[in-house]
């Protein structure tokens, strides 16, 4: 293949308008699947106090529950990736969905420590790969230029699942008990299985196709995947966001409660506000990202350094929270350190899959998302431990945030400084084995590059490149 300007004759136009209207039904069925699957993580956190009160907990112990749910989640996504490499979405995205429904249903009868913590295990195990499997299945149905408004869509079914479930689980529990918050969610976690098993189906790109005229190659040594300086920066962007995430999922309710001294029912629309901001920010910033890329800005910019500096910004806010005067600024920060970096979860992924040809795209977003929510093994029980010894829970939950906010800024600011160095362009490239091509990235896009073709060519605005197939040339 060889890259050729569009101003050439004979070059064909991406075609943007096939998408099937089936794939938006993909898209709210995984919507509502992203929706569970936050509200399952977040009951813990609503349901803390309660919880800690009944079965004498400290905040150490706590903490450690909280951790507990990540204990086999990265495992579990990196194992489940590569089998979707082999194995149609379709039905790992319906045996996860049954997975989380029956751990759940120990949770309504008497328990005791250990069974919390057996069935957190087992859930984070049927959670871990949900995220990058159900972006996988997504990406069946929509070529790449038109990827980061469904993943956008896909991403808010955790803001609002959060943001739905919180106030009606809150209402659960001061009605009935913590137990049936969980029952609840058991009985949602069934019902989206059958929807899924009567509707669910496989999309058709699975390899480049008109809808999709930027071909990639079949596989990349993973070695050279997994060493890309733009992989490597969007991992440790996520992995500071994915700290506060499972900080806030664990601790916001006994922030609220403990710390500026809310009562348990005036927390569930309190604690819902970081997923409510996060609906908008995300949502708004996945079409902000495309919008750009559609007019010729290059990836670079529209992905990478916008999703570095939302990380960093999320980072700051919450690095300053423990100097802010007063109980809603407080709030204020604490909502936007969570919302805001939630939008490297759309613009990192997409990346990766601008990267990643498609038989390796399930594991690599999989091991991805295994690195970035290995953050969720550390932040509860570091919170849990800072609150324990801290002379007062708020002072606690003042240095939790702060150590937070760092880890946060340091991961946005990798993300930027690998796109500002132009690193990336030269992050994959290897000679193709087919033949005496190699692989690059052009404006953001993979594509084959023949012998004698060099950066003169790059050097041309991204919106003047189509790629081409045409005969390979003996050897």
């Amino acid at each position: 293949m060889s890259v050729q300007s569009s101003r050439s004759t004979g070059v064909t136009k991406t075609d943007r308008s096939r998408t099937p209207k089936e794939a938006w039904l993909i898209v709210a069925l995984l919507f509502l699947f992203m929706l569970i699957n936050f509200a399952d993580k977040a009951v813990i956190g609503i349901a803390a106090v309660p919880i800690m009160e009944e079965l004498q907990l400290s905040p150490r112990q706590f903490g450690l529950l909280g951790s507990s749910f990540y204990l086999l989640f990265s495992v579990s996504a990196i194992v489940t990736g590569f089998i979707v490499n082999r194995v149609e979405t379709r039905w790992a995205l319906l045996v996860m969905g049954l997975v989380w429904a029956l751990t759940q249903f120990p949770m309504i009868g008497t328990v005791g420590f250990a069974t919390i913590m057996a069935c957190r295990i087992a859930l984070g195990a049927g959670e871990g790969p949900a995220y990058p499997v159900a972006l996988h299945s997504t990406y069946k149905w929509f070529p790449n230029q038109l990827r980061t408004l469904p993943t956008a869509v896909v991403a808010q079914g955790a803001g609002i699942g959060i943001m739905v479930a919180l106030p009606l689980l809150n209402w659960v529990i001061m009605h009935y008990s913590w137990h049936w918050a969980f029952g609840v969610l058991g009985i949602a976690g069934l019902a989206w299985t059958a929807a899924w098993l009567a509707l669910g189906r496989e999309g058709s790109l699975t390899a480049a196709t008109p809808a999709d005229p930027t071909p990639t190659p079949e596989r990349i040594a993973y070695g050279q995947l997994l060493l890309s300086p733009t992989i490597i920066a969007s991992w440790c962007a996520s992995f500071g966001a994915q700290w506060g995430l499972s900080q806030a999922l664990s601790w916001q309710g006994a922030f609220l409660i403990k710390g500026l001294g809310f009562a348990q029912g005036s927390i569930g629309l309190l604690g819902a506000l970081p997923a409510g901001a996060s609906v908008i920010l995300v949502i708004a910033a996945g079409w902000f990202s495309q919008r750009l890329l559609a007019r010729g800005v290059s990836s670079r910019v529209a992905r990478g350094i916008f999703g570095g500096a939302c990380v960093a910004l999320g980072g700051a806010a919450l690095a300053i929270t423990p100097y802010a005067p007063g109980i809603p600024v407080k709030i204020a920060l604490t909502t936007i350190g969570v919302a805001l970096p939630s939008v490297i979860y759309v613009i990192g992924n997409a990346v990766v899959s601008e990267i990643a040809p498609v038989a390796q795209r399930g594991a690599l977003l999989a091991i991805g998302t295994a690195f970035s929510t290995s953050a969720g093994l550390l932040a509860p029980y570091i919170m849990g431990s800072v609150v324990e010894t801290a002379a007062t829970p708020l002072d606690g939950f003042n240095t939790g945030f702060m150590i937070c906010g760092v880890i946060m800024l340091i991961g946005g600011v990798i993300w930027d400084g690998a796109d500002a160095t132009g690193a990336r362009d030269d992050a994959v490239g290897e000679r193709n084995a087919s033949g005496g091509s190699r692989v690059c990235l052009i404006g953001g896009s993979l594509a084959y590059l023949e012998k004698g073709v060099g950066r003169q060519s790059r050097a041309l605005p991204p919106r003047h490149f189509e790629i081409r197939p045409i005969a390979r040339q003996p050897p």
